[in-house]
């Protein structure tokens, strides 16, 4: 276990049963609380990210990946582009609809964040069953673009997203 995973493991605290039954939350505000730890986990996520090889944007997915998006936009010198929850976005927007493992959800981005041949690199903070990151693509190829990279925090292993988002995968600083 890396230094990396060990403080994911202390700062990160699962919330069982939350936002349904049998769901296990992993909650991330005592990382974001920290600021050192913070620092660490993005450059966890830097390193990552610099391995999918050129990208001309980050995707963040409201609302956890804002917080990493930017950070990560910005060391690789490259744009952000915010996928919102529906009807927040104040210009024309693509839109998709997408199940979670606990509901059903819509999210949408402006049609003018993407231009066509974009690589794009899709960021949030956790994987779980693949919908979400599956739902951005979807957005990314509605605008012409082509996602190279997911990337996340925590994948939660047993639930098969990684498989989901093949060809492209997920890599992850921490697996459980």
């Amino acid at each position: 276990m890396s230094d990396l995973d060990d403080l994911i493991d202390r700062l990160v605290r699962p919330i069982e049963d939350w936002p349904t039954p049998g769901v296990t939350f992993r909650d991330i505000t005592p990382l974001l609380g920290d600021p050192a730890a913070f620092s660490v986990a993005v450059d966890g996520l830097v390193s990552l990210a610099r391995e999918v090889g050129p990208v001309d944007a980050v995707l963040g997915i409201e609302a956890r990946g804002f917080l990493f998006g930017p950070s990560i936009a910005q060391h690789l010198g490259v744009g952000f582009v915010p996928v919102r929850k529906a009807g927040k976005l104040p210009a024309t927007s693509y839109s998709t609809s997408y199940d979670l493992e606990y509901g059903s959800a819509t999210m949408e981005m402006h049609v003018d964040a993407i231009s066509s041949g974009d690589r794009v690199l899709v960021v949030d903070d956790v994987l779980a069953t693949g919908g979400t990151l599956l739902a951005a693509a979807d957005l990314v190829e509605q605008a012409g673009g082509v996602v190279v990279g997911n990337l996340v925090l925590i994948e939660i292993g047993a639930l098969g997203g990684s498989e989901r988002l093949a060809p492209v995968g997920c890599a992850a600083v921490r697996t459980y």
